[in-house]
């Protein structure tokens, strides 16, 4: 599963999931709700893209 990264640099990780939210481990980032922010600045799902290996750890 791909990690995805916002554009403040929160990178989504569907293996971890966010607690936060109630995401569980596993879910991918495209089976994540429309109305997902993100936990660091409260941007939406478009204000993340798909990253590469060496772009997001």
């Amino acid at each position: 599963m791909e990690k995805y990264k916002c554009k403040c640099g929160w990178v989504y990780d569907p293996a971890k999931g966010d607690p936060k939210a109630n995401i569980k481990p596993g879910t991918p980032f495209e089976e994540l709700p429309e109305s997902y922010k993100c936990p660091e600045c409260g941007e939406g799902k478009s204000a993340f893209t798909k990253c590469d290996k060496k772009d997001c750890k």
